[in-house]
């Protein structure tokens, strides 16, 4: 039997490891794209060298080095799921923000996952597979960081671009929504601010934040035969930030109860 296979961009981070991790429970074989080799090889040896990871170097902005990956990718086996979870931001606000950001930011957060689609598309379709989208609640509503909640905002119209136009093959195209998670992306924040995890809890119904293990989770089931019926969705992870803040409900209904 041609191996079940799952891919990974951005895989030698936090969350990244995280879903490749969880896939592990559902494929042959999971792909660890990324950039950086060097972190590439600490994933690996974190995920415990299993032969089921396959880390591959690749520029996910790269629309030649994606043509090459997926031909690689293709002596593994067929790939059923497609997790774009590369991303990064810069500029904190619009003032900071200037045109080579923003290119940046559009061109790793938006522009990217459209090329690994197209680049694994063939693939998706032979297997009828799954595409995971790592957006962001900064693609639902303002939290700063402004070129990058902008790509990430189209990037959750490009999963239902995709549910819609490509639905007819069986590809169901969805998208999560993390909120604050504990990862390297935080690590400045943390060291200038080391109460910010703390400060950020406030505003999460359930006075926690998330973890790249309840992102994983997300994308196995967005993956999964249970998921057969969904696609065309935003999936928020945000431990409840997107659904509201007490502390505004408390102020605008003067009710201790919030």
């Amino acid at each position: 039997m041609t191996p079940k296979v799952a891919v990974v961009t951005g895989a030698a981070g936090d969350i990244g490891r995280a879903i490749a991790r969880r896939l592990a429970d559902s494929h042959d074989l999971v792909v660890l794209l990324d950039l950086d080799s060097a972190a590439l090889d600490r994933a690996i040896a974190e995920l415990g060298s299993d032969p089921r990871f396959v880390p591959l170097t690749c520029d996910v902005t790269n629309e030649t080095d994606l043509a090459e990956t997926a031909n690689r990718v293709a002596g593994h086996g067929l790939v059923h799921t497609l997790v774009n979870n590369a991303g990064a931001a810069r500029a904190v606000s619009l003032g900071d923000t200037d045109g080579e950001i923003w290119r940046k930011d559009n061109a790793l957060n938006l522009e990217a996952p459209f090329l690994c689609f197209r680049a694994f598309e063939e693939a998706l379709k032979a297997s009828r597979g799954a595409l995971v989208n790592i957006s962001s609640v900064n693609g639902m509503a303002v939290f700063g960081h402004p070129a990058y909640s902008a790509a990430k905002a189209g990037l959750i119209h490009l999963t239902r671009l995709i549910a819609v136009e490509y639905g007819k093959y069986g590809i169901r195209s969805n998208a999560v929504a993390p909120g604050t998670v504990r990862t390297q992306a935080w690590e400045a924040r943390a060291a200038a601010n080391p109460l910010v995890f703390e400060e950020a809890k406030r505003w999460y119904a359930l006075r926690r934040i998330a973890t790249a293990e309840d992102i994983a989770n997300a994308v196995f089931f967005l993956s999964s035969d249970q998921a057969a019926a969904i696609t065309g969705v935003c999936l928020p992870v945000d431990c409840g930030l997107t659904a509201g803040q007490a502390e505004l409900a408390r102020t605008f209904s003067q009710s201790d109860n919030y």
